[in-house]
């Protein structure tokens, strides 16, 4: 054991091992590179220490020290390491410790010259380190990069950097104030603040973060917006968003985002006068001096598991948000709700309006419907070992709406809703539980749906339904049996699972929700191929005795690569086929479901050699043998290499408007030219029209911490937006913390 202390300030504390002469004697240079690695680094404001742990190193002047933790208390000006301390100093010796104080000329190098990286590669560094009395950590000539020295292997300057002359950590509200910050990309410094403060980045401080914005627009002009937080705190914020606009005058914003126990509240405010109320003339009620909005919405949590929630928005005009290219999330849709959330018990209560943004009439916001209410209520009861599990479900949908909403598509009507009030209630409870019989699993099912419906008539259509009432009860039952089939070989095991499935549902009415609301539209592929009711919500429901009959392949390989394949078909044996019997929605219509034997359904995934990865759908006519939808597509990526193939086929169905057939192919491709570069490009063409359908191309820098690119991309005449330039640009700093700040999306077309 020894005890000692040297010009090179380690006091060794219960020391093992050969120690030469003169060990603790050898000066440090104050002037020398040293450095800290920890995984975690915290600044305690309360007790006045830092704290470094998790494999803590500190270097310096050819000494190395390693532990689990190394603590600096500053009330006594303490610097200690402990946790099987190991020090090696300049000619290679090693001595181990349980514990060392360090003091002297190692301290004063660790406090003048403070280099922290972490795990993540980030580096932190600073010239001194102080507290003062309001909670804060104060590091002066600070620099922070999240790619360490931000030098590759090459030499080259990669990623991006932050320095301030002074950065400041307020413990209390975790805010960070920079003061004369500036930002360096590869190396180059590219902007310069005065004082610039950061909130909490922790949760979803990051989206609230204010962010500067340019744009163009050729009825506003060139768009400058700088927010500003002009008061911040651990519970409150108050943001101002000027905002200039070159062809229209100045834009104010105003964002208020109060914070307390168990949620938050916030209101923004925005509005301007027009220097030119005629540059959207297009649209009647923009034609005006003062355009503006206000915006509320909150959330808090009255008691664990439950929450309660509004929001609500006030504005002149309904295209005021999309003419100025401004936010419209919280404007979109009124609303008061109430949800609650555990381990067995779903519920979700609302009263919705959805306002028709844009250039809307008011007879489009007519044809708007209002839920009054939305309830969706989900249990699940888990019954005694053996004895399964009982789950209920329940909802209410109630619509209020004015006008009727109708269109026709290539000949087709349409009615997405009817008129007037109207009311479903649906509850349901099953029972379901798995036994093992000679290696098959089976699994009955059995259940009960009450409906009950109101709806009052005040549609002018003549498809409508009269006023009126109905009650329904259907009984379920079903029962899905799997016999999967395990087999290994070298590297790869296979599973082979047939499936078959057959569902008896004695509906009492196809339509029992008198109107659809919230069943309009029916996918049939390998997703849905075993279920017991493919409509996606309560207002329809299948019918009669179904049975449905496929199987899946999987093969997994011990490198993580797969390929999985579903494939199957569904017969109608009896009963009313729902799908055969559309309503004006036309939900089910060339489904591949409307014929008492159905369309094949296909689906295959995989991923192969780590760097490609494959998908593709098929739909089959079994009558004719004919192709009713095909999709496929390839991917391969390596090295910063990558390409893909894709193809989309869906014959025309004249039932549903559509009147030719969709055909189309791509091709993707990305080269690597230098380090970090790389070149794209994308052709798609339509095989039906022989027209190309999109063309572009890209350039693009990515070095894992900054991301910066450019795009153009031209539509073709048959595209949904025929004829149409797009000029896309990112820029993106990142860190291996998850952060990922900038912009990626539309420029000015040409």
């Amino acid at each position: 054991m020894l005890a000692g202390l040297g010009p090179a300030g380690i006091t060794a504390v219960s020391a093992q091992g050969l120690v030469p002469a003169n060990y603790f004697n050898q000066a440090i240079d104050p002037s020398s590179p040293t450095g800290v690695e920890a995984d975690e680094l915290i600044f305690d404001a309360n007790n006045n220490t830092i704290t470094a742990y998790g494999d803590v190193v500190l270097k310096a002047d050819g000494w190395v020290l390693k532990g689990q933790s190394l603590v600096f208390r500053r009330n006594v000006g303490e610097l200690e390491m402990s946790g099987g301390v190991t020090v090696r100093d300049p000619a290679g010796n090693i001595s181990q410790s349980p514990s060392l104080v360090v003091t002297g000329g190692m301290r004063q190098v660790f406090l003048q010259s403070l280099a922290l990286t972490g795990t993540d590669g980030s580096l932190v560094t600073a010239d001194s380190l102080d507290y003062d009395r309001e909670l804060q950590s104060v590091l002066v000539n600070a620099y922070y990069a999240p790619c360490g020295d931000c030098i590759d292997d090459k030499g080259r300057r990669i990623g991006w950097s932050m320095s301030a002359a002074k950065v400041t950590y307020n413990r209390e509200d975790r805010s960070v104030t920079l003061e004369q910050p500036s930002l360096a990309l590869l190396g180059v410094p590219v902007l310069w603040l005065p004082y610039l403060w950061l909130p909490d980045l922790s949760g979803e401080a990051l989206d609230d973060m204010p962010r500067p914005e340019l744009d163009y627009d050729d009825k506003y002009g060139l768009k400058v917006s700088v927010p500003v937080t002009v008061y911040s705190s651990r519970f409150t914020d108050v943001i101002l968003s000027p905002t200039l606009l070159t062809g229209q005058g100045g834009l104010l914003g105003a964002e208020w985002i109060q914070r307390f126990s168990g949620g938050q509240f916030r209101i923004k405010a925005s509005g301007l006068y027009q220097f030119n109320k005629n540059a959207f003339s297009s649209y009647g009620p923009a034609v005006r001096d003062w355009r503006g909005a206000i915006q509320a919405s909150g959330h808090f949590v009255p008691v664990k598991d439950w929450e309660v929630g509004a929001s609500y928005a006030v504005y002149t005009d309904r295209a005021y948000f999309d003419d100025y290219d401004l936010d419209k999330q919280k404007a979109a849709i009124n609303q008061v709700y109430v949800t609650h959330l555990n381990d067995d018990t779903y519920l979700d209560a609302r009263v919705q309006q959805f306002n028709a943004l844009g250039n809307t009439s008011q007879a489009q916001v007519e044809r708007q419907g209002l839920a009054l209410p939305n309830v969706r209520v989900e249990k699940t009861f888990t019954l005694p070992e053996g004895a399964g599990q009982v789950d209920i479900e329940a909802r209410l949908l109630g619509v209020q709406r004015v006008r009727d909403s109708a269109s026709t598509v290539g000949g087709v009507p349409y009615v997405h809703g009817y008129a007037g009030s109207r009311m479903h209630g649906m509850a349901q409870a099953s029972w379901q539980n798995q036994f093992i019989a000679g290696g098959a699993v089976v699994t009955p099912f059995l259940g009960a749906r009450l409906d009950g419906a109101v709806y009052d008539g005040n549609s002018t259509l003549a498809s409508a339904p009269p006023a009126g009432d109905l009650w329904g009860v259907t009984p379920i039952a079903a029962l899905d049996v799997r016999y999967p089939l395990i087999a290994g070989s070298p590297g790869m095991t296979h599973l082979v699972e047939p499936i078959a499935q057959i569902v008896y549902r004695n509906a009492s009415s196809i339509a029992p929700g008198i109107t659809n609301e919230d069943s309009q539209s029916v996918v049939f592929d390998d997703t849905n191929l075993f279920s017991y009711n493919r409509f996606t919500g309560i207002d329809r429901q299948e019918t009669g005795l179904r049975l449905n009959v496929g199987g899946r392949y999987l093969a997994s390989m011990d490198d993580g690569n797969y390929l999985e394949l579903v494939a199957g078909q569904s017969f109608q044996l009896a009963g009313t086929n729902v799908f055969a019997t559309p309503d004006l929605t036309n939900a089910g219509v060339d489904s591949g479901l409307d014929s008492a034997a159905s369309y094949a359904v296909l689906g295959a995934y995989g991923r192969v050699m780590d760097s490609v990865s494959l998908g593709g759908k098929l739909q089959v006519d079994t009558t004719t043998f004919a192709l009713a939808r095909a999709g496929a597509g390839i991917k391969y990526s390596q090295d910063g290499w990558a390409g893909a193939f894709n193809y989309r086929y869906a014959k025309a169905e004249t039932g549903l408007g559509n009147v030719r057939d969709l055909h189309e192919v791509g091709v993707e491709a990305t080269m690597p030219f230098a380090d970090y570069w790389s070149v794209s490009s994308n052709v798609y063409w339509d095989l039906a029209a022989n027209k190309f359908l999109q063309v572009g191309g890209g350039l693009a820098y990515d070095d894992g911490y900054l991301n910066i690119a450019g795009a153009v991309t031209r539509t073709g005449p048959t595209h949904t937006s025929p004829n149409d330039t797009r000029i896309t640009a990112t820029f993106r700093i990142k860190a291996p913390s998850g952060l990922n700040l900038g912009y990626s999306g539309g420029l000015p077309g040409l």
